[in-house]
């Protein structure tokens, strides 16, 4: 199997995905894995290489309510992707994240009879919530790629192959990471005191949290008027709606805020501005990991649709939102969830991290789990795959 040229089909929706896509692509060639490697891909990917079908954009809408707007639109994705792997099979197809449309493609792949493997990259959080989608799984996927060794740890009990491959970041990102340097590498002043602003990178997510986070940097700049806010802008597009919200606000609150614009295809212009920044204030999410790793001191936050919060709440089936929490197993920072996400608590919380000892305990927390990450026993991902591949 190895001998020939593979092909492998990878889907991805937002920039960890594509970030993560890049990675194993050079992983392959540098294990000498000749491939080709088409499907849906960001710029990251697409610089090495990758052809992209269609915009990974396409796929970047979260919530139930959201997803039904597009409904019709992903259906005809996911239909297309189907149709021209059974013209032209991929030998394995890679989902990297975005579940619900990944695992409904492997299935669909499944129920073609088609000869390809399938591959989830980064699981679904099913160990938190609508546990019962495991058997579906199971059905129709080869092999789970784990990113947290409590991922194998559940799908062990239900029998579905898993590897805990760590996560790329860990091992990426230093255990020593000066502040200083990182707003050099900015061009920001040293002297200032930054906090930065990710309401996510999401159009959706900047619509429902753009104001939540801008009225409380307002709140805070009134207290505080030595804070700069730095608020990061993966595309062009990001940036003009961010533009749109700003001119609701008076001309000296958008003086204390910097719009830093992503320059280059790896899209990292979110950890740089969280890396630079005193303090992150930040939609929960993936990125949260990132902030973690970066032991920078940080509050989450996240409001959906109030249909898609009720239906959520009564699924979940664990304590907390955030991968720090979730990973330590107890509250390392702060959650500020649907109707506790206010400008004024979320102002608050970010107050509280002004004090220098607070900031340095959550910073040590983070550093701890970091060590945690690392010394994990890890499975290469791209041996996984091949194992997965050559298996029967």
């Amino acid at each position: 199997m190895q001998n020939r040229k593979l092909k492998i089909g990878i889907v991805v929706g937002e920039v960890s995905g594509d970030t993560l896509g890049a990675q194993l692509i050079r992983s392959f060639r540098e294990q000498g894995i000749e491939a080709e490697f088409e499907g849906i891909g960001g710029p990251q990917m697409i610089a090495e290489g990758f052809s992209s079908d269609y915009p990974m954009d396409i796929l970047s809408v979260m919530g139930i309510v959201e997803v039904l707007k597009d409904i019709k639109k992903l259906f005809a994705v996911r239909d297309g992707l189907v149709d021209k792997w059974t013209q032209d099979p991929v030998d394995i197809f890679i989902g990297i994240d975005a579940p619900d449309f990944n695992l409904r493609l492997s299935k669909s792949l499944k129920q073609k009879n088609l000869p390809i493997k399938t591959v989830q990259y980064v699981s679904p959080s099913v160990w938190a919530w609508r546990q019962g989608r495991v058997h579906g799984i199971k059905a129709s996927i080869d092999l789970v790629l784990c990113l947290f060794p409590f991922e194998k740890a559940f799908y062990q009990k239900f029998d579905v192959p898993a590897a805990f491959v760590g996560h790329p970041l860990a091992s990426q990102l230093p255990l020593k990471n000066p502040l200083i340097e990182a707003k050099q590498e900015l061009g920001l002043n040293v002297e200032q005191k930054h906090i930065a602003l990710l309401p996510g990178s999401r159009r959706g997510e900047i619509e429902r949290l753009g104001p939540l986070v801008l009225d409380a940097a307002k709140i805070i700049s009134q207290k505080h008027p030595d804070y700069i806010f730095l608020i990061p802008a993966i595309n062009d597009a990001r940036k003009q709606q961010i533009e749109e919200l700003l001119k609701h606000y008076s001309s000296d609150f958008i003086a204390k805020v910097k719009l830093m614009e992503n320059t280059d295809t790896e899209s990292k212009i979110g950890r740089q501005v969280m890396n630079a920044s005193n303090i992150i204030a930040l939609a929960s999410g993936t990125a949260t990991l990132e902030a973690m790793l970066l032991h920078r001191p940080m509050v989450t936050f996240y409001k959906l649709n109030w249909l898609t919060y009720v239906v959520v709440k009564f699924l979940i089936k664990i304590q907390y939102y955030s991968l720090p929490n979730i990973i330590a197993g107890k509250k390392v920072i702060q959650e500020l969830i649907q109707h506790d996400a206010t400008p004024e608590n979320l102002a608050a919380e970010i107050e509280k991290l002004m004090n220098i000892e607070t900031a340095q305990i959550q910073a040590m927390q983070h550093l701890t789990m970091h060590k945690q990450l690392l010394s994990g026993n890890s499975e290469n991902p791209v041996q996984a795959i091949l194992s997965t591949l050559n298996a029967e």
